[in-house]
């Protein structure tokens, strides 16, 4: 029996392992040819520390408490060269994926369609290459080559990983590269090659109330997230505020709606920012954002949208005085360069 293993490097690159049961993380890893930080590969010298951030493993006692500490096991610190997995897992390593050898991934695909379904928001569904050998974490990002120009742009999946069509919610910036390509020249059928995945901004267990904010195109990883919740069932409550500008960006509604079918606990509310919108919620996601979904802070929060909409959230819990058991965000700003960042 085999597990799939993701490692996350400090740079935000992501790349999938399989491992054997009875393997040693460490192993497998350079089995696959990638060389994560070791000397001693015994449990002595401590340098193959990690942290993993879901999954089930055991570390045996074959290694000396310098190489890691109780305290670090329970906050899970892992030595890869002692870890073995019974589950599926994401591990966090501490160090860029150039240093282990990891040349970047380049998939493929063509594309399937490009809907433009609102003035701001294009959404284009690719058919991959070869969906088994996409593996990404819900909520992670590509760079997405710009065909003929040599250059890319970064877009978070808005589908699930392992399906063979990826979707991404695309900005409509007038005269953007990417934009201009889409309404003015994709056609179906085109090639489009993209580099990643990329990002620290993914869905972790789900162990306590969940709320998910989204700002405009922000809503993609969002969705992804939710998919893999749908299938995978929860009984956390679960709350989504989409927040968006004008009334004609909102997009994805009768998917939302099926989402919330299939999950039980989820509730989700639409705010517009404009003040003479027309629909019943107006104004920005903090001002529906209520104490009882934050639960005492006993909760966890995913966030993504442009920068000034993640500082005013963060604004908005520090004046409450609530610090969530866990507040994962990525900012994005919707320009030429799509610049990401994520904590």
């Amino acid at each position: 029996m085999g597990y799939r293993i993701a490692l996350n490097f400090e740079d935000g690159a992501t790349r999938f392992i399989d491992c054997n049961a009875g393997e040693k993380v460490l192993d497998a890893a350079f089995r696959q040819k990638i060389n994560l930080p070791m000397d001693c590969s015994d449990g002595v010298c401590g340098t193959c520390k990690c942290r993993c951030e879901q999954g089930s493993y055991e570390l045996g006692d074959e290694y000396i408490e310098e190489a890691l500490t109780e305290d670090e096991a329970e906050e899970g610190m892992v030595l890869t060269c002692q870890m073995q997995v019974s589950s599926d897992c994401v591990i966090a390593v501490p160090v860029p994926s150039s240093a282990c050898k990891v040349k970047p991934a380049i998939h493929g695909g063509e594309v399937a369609s490009v809907e433009m379904v609102s003035d701001s928001t294009i959404i284009l569904t690719l058919r991959v290459d070869d969906p088994a050998a996409l593996g990404f974490l819900p909520g992670q990002y590509v760079n997405l080559m710009v065909p003929d120009t040599g250059q890319h742009r970064s877009y978070s999946f808005s589908s699930k990983p392992g399906a063979a069509e990826a979707s991404f919610l695309i900005r409509n910036i007038p005269g953007g590269l990417m934009s201009s390509w889409l309404s003015e020249k994709a056609q179906p059928g085109a090639r489009m090659s993209f580099v990643g995945p990329q990002g620290s901004f993914f869905l972790r267990n789900v162990d306590r109330p969940t709320i998910l904010l989204a700002g405009g195109t922000g809503l993609a990883p969002i969705l992804s997230m939710l998919e893999v919740l749908a299938d995978q069932g929860t009984e956390q409550p679960l709350h989504l505020i989409y927040g968006v500008t004008k009334d004609g960006d909102m997009v994805e509604m009768e998917r939302i709606d099926a989402l919330a079918a299939r999950l039980p606990t989820l509730t989700s509310a639409v705010c517009v920012a404009d003040p003479e919108s027309g629909h019943p919620l107006k104004g920005y996601v903090t001002e529906h954002l209520s104490d009882d979904h934050l639960n005492a802070g006993d909760c966890d929060i995913y966030l993504c949208g442009p920068p000034p909409m993640v500082e005013a959230v963060r604004t908005f819990l520090r004046d409450k005085g609530v610090e969530p058991k866990h507040f994962h965000y990525e900012k994005f700003a919707p320009s030429e360069s799509s610049v990401k960042a994520a904590a």
